[in-house]
C-alpha cells in the first residue's frame, strides 16, 4: 500500500493540475467565445477523443496488464514483443480513423449544426494529429505496466494540459476555429516523444525480442484479452463525451456550452478516482495473477477509502454551490444547475464503489465490462433521445446519471459474485459518513435554516472543512491513512525473510 500510495500521490498531483487546467481552459473558451461556439469547440474535442480512442484500440489496459503480469511471473523476455503486439494496430488503425475522419469532414459539421467552413477545416486539423495522440497515449500505458507512474503524471495530466490551456489561450482570440483546434490538439506531439523516450529508458535493460517479430501466440493472448477492451474504451469515452455531441445536435451549439460547463465538476472528480486507480492497477494486475485474492482486497478497499475522502467533499461543495461554481464561467451558465444536482447523486454512488470496472479487467474479465458499458451507453443514448428535445441539458444530465449508476452497479455486484471483493471496508463507510457529514448535511442545514444567505453557508462550509481536517488526524488509522503518511517519510524496509517470501510468491526477478 505505501507503494500505491506514493504512484497514487504523484498521480494526484498530476490528477490536480490536469484538473485545475482543464477547467480554466473551458473558463477560457466560455469566456472569450459566444456559446454557440463554445459549444461547437467543446463538441469537436468531443468528436476527436471518440475517434484516438476508436484508434487506441484499448491497448492502454492491454499493455498495463500484461507487462505487470508479465514482471510479476518472472518472464520479462517476452516484454518487448508484447509492446509490438500492441503498438503496431494502432500506428495502423489511427492513420485509417484520421484519413476517414477528413474525407467525413463535411457530413461531421452538418449533424453538429455548425458552420460548414471553420468546422470543416477544424476538423481536418484534428484528424492530422489524431494517430499522434493516439500512439501518446498507448506508450505512456506501457511505461506503467513497468511500475512507472511520473510518466503518465509528468507528461499527460501536466505537461500536456499545461500547453493545451497556453496555446488555447494564444489562439482563442484571433484565430479561425482550424487555428484554436490544432492549438488544442498540437500538444500531443511533444507528449508522443517524451513518452518514446522515458519507455526506451525503461526497457533498456529488458531481453532483446526475439527474431522474426512475436508470434501468432503472443497476438492471440494479448488481443483475446484487450479486443472487447477496445470497444469497452470507446463505449467508455462514449460515456463521458457522446451527450455533448447529442445536446449540440439536439439542443444546439449554445446549450452544449452550458452542459459542458456544468459538468466540468465530474471531470475533476474523474481525474483524482483515476490518479489513484492508475496507480493501483499494475498493483492489482500481479496480486491476481498469482491469485491473491486476500491482498486484493486490502488495494480495493484501501484506495476506494482514499478515493471516498478525497472526491466527495468536492462533490458535495459543487452541489451546495452550484450556482457560484457556474458564475466562472460567464454569464447565462448558471442554467446548468439542476444538472450539477442530479449529477452529485450519480457520482458519490458510484466514488463508493471504487474502481470497480478497472479490478474487473484486472481479474480477466474483460468482457464483463464490455457487456456493462454497453448496457450504461444504451441507457444514456435512449433517455438522451427521450428528454433532451424536452428537457433540454437536464434531460442530458439525467441520462448520463442513469448511465453512471448502471455502470457501477452491475460490475459491482459480478464482481462480488465471482471473487467475493467488494470496496466496502471499514475506512470506506467511515469516510463517507465523515464526507456527508462535514460538506453535506452541515452546509445544507444552513442554507436551509438562512435561505440565500451565501456567508452562513460558507461559514458552515468552513466549520466542516476544520472538523475534516481534526477527524483525519485524529482517526487516521480507522481511515486508512498510514500507507499515506509513509509517503512523506519512507517506506518501511521489508526484512529479508519477508523479500525472500514476496519472490517466492511472485516469481520476482532481481
Amino acid at each position: 500500500m505505501p507503494s500505491i500510495a506514493r504512484g497514487g500521490l504523484v498521480n494526484l498531483v498530476g490528477a490536480a493540475v490536469s484538473a485545475v487546467t482543464g477547467v480554466l481552459l473551458v473558463v477560457v473558451v466560455t469566456r472569450t467565445l459566444p456559446q454557440s461556439d463554445a459549444g461547437a469547440f467543446f463538441a469537436l474535442t468531443s468528436v476527436f477523443l471518440l475517434a484516438e480512442t476508436v484508434a487506441r484500440l484499448g491497448t492502454g489496459t492491454g499493455v498495463v496488464y500484461f507487462v505487470a503480469r508479465l514482471r510479476s511471473l518472472g518472464q520479462p523476455e517476452r516484454i518487448r514483443a508484447v509492446q509490438r503486439v500492441a503498438l503496431t494496430p494502432v500506428v495502423t488503425l489511427s492513420a485509417i480513423v484520421a484519413t476517414a475522419l477528413a474525407i467525413w469532414a463535411p457530413q461531421i459539421a452538418e449533424f453538429l449544426g455548425t458552420p460548414a467552413d471553420g468546422t470543416r477545416s477544424a476538423i481536418v486539423a484534428l484528424a492530422l494529429l489524431l494517430p499522434v495522440a493516439a500512439l501518446s497515449d498507448t506508450l505512456l500505458a506501457a511505461t506503467r505496466g513497468h511500475g512507472a507512474m511520473l510518466p503518465t503524471a509528468a507528461v499527460d495530466r501536466v505537461g500536456r494540459p499545461l500547453l493545451q490551456l497556453t496555446l488555447v489561450a494564444v489562439a482563442v482570440s484571433n484565430g479561425s476555429a482550424a487555428v484554436l483546434a490544432g492549438a488544442w490538439a498540437l500538444p500531443w506531439v511533444l507528449s508522443a516523444a517524451l513518452a518514446w523516450w522515458w519507455l526506451l529508458r525503461l526497457t533498456r535493460c529488458l531481453p532483446p525480442a526475439a527474431a522474426g517479430g512475436p508470434g501468432l501466440e503472443t497476438w492471440r493472448e494479448f488481443w483475446s484479452f484487450t479486443a472487447p477492451r477496445a470497444v469497452n474504451s470507446l463505449v467508455q469515452l462514449a460515456l463521458q463525451r457522446l451527450d455533448i455531441v447529442l445536446v449540440t445536435a439536439l439542443a444546439g451549439p449554445a446549450e452544449a456550452a452550458v452542459y459542458t460547463a456544468a459538468t466540468r465538476f465530474l471531470v475533476v472528480g474523474q481525474l483524482t478516482t483515476s490518479a489513484i486507480s492508475t496507480a493501483a492497477q499494475p498493483r492489482l494486475a500481479g496480486v491476481l495473477a498469482v491469485g491473491d485474492h486476500a491482498s486484493a482486497r486490502s488495494v480495493y478497499q484501501s484506495a476506494t477509502a482514499w478515493v471516498v475522502l478525497l472526491t466527495w467533499p468536492l462533490y458535495l461543495l459543487c452541489g451546495v454551490f452550484a450556482d457560484t461554481v457556474l458564475t466562472v464561467f460567464g454569464a447565462g451558465y448558471e442554467a446548468g444547475r439542476p444538472v450539477v444536482l442530479v449529477l452529485v447523486g450519480a457520482t458519490l454512488l458510484a466514488t463508493a464503489c471504487g474502481m470497480v470496472d478497472m479490478l474487473l479487467n484486472m481479474a480477466g474479465r474483460t468482457s464483463w465490462t464490455l457487456a456493462n458499458s454497453v448496457v450504461a451507453l444504451a441507457v444514456m443514448v435512449v433517455v438522451d433521445l427521450a428528454l433532451i428535445p424536452r428537457l433540454g441539458i437536464l434531460g442530458a444530465g439525467i441520462g448520463w446519471a442513469a448511465a453512471i449508476v448502471v455502470n457501477n452497479l452491475l460490475p459491482l455486484g459480478q464482481l462480488l459474485a465471482s471473487t467475493r471483493l467488494h470496496p466496502f471496508g471499514a475506512a470506506t463507510v467511515r469516510g463517507a459518513a465523515l464526507s456527508a457529514v462535514c460538506f453535506g448535511i452541515l452546509p445544507v442545514t444552513a442554507l436551509l435554516l438562512v435561505p440565500g444567505n451565501a456567508a452562513a453557508t460558507t461559514v458552515a462550509a468552513l466549520v466542516g472543512l476544520a472538523l475534516f481536517v481534526v477527524a483525519l488526524r485524529r482517526w487516521r488509522a480507522a481511515l486508512g491513512l498510514p500507507a499515506l503518511r509513509t509517503v512523506l517519510t519512507r517506506t518501511p524496509r521489508r526484512t529479508t525473510a519477508r523479500r525472500d517470501v514476496d519472490r517466492a510468491r511472485t516469481g520476482e526477478i532481481q
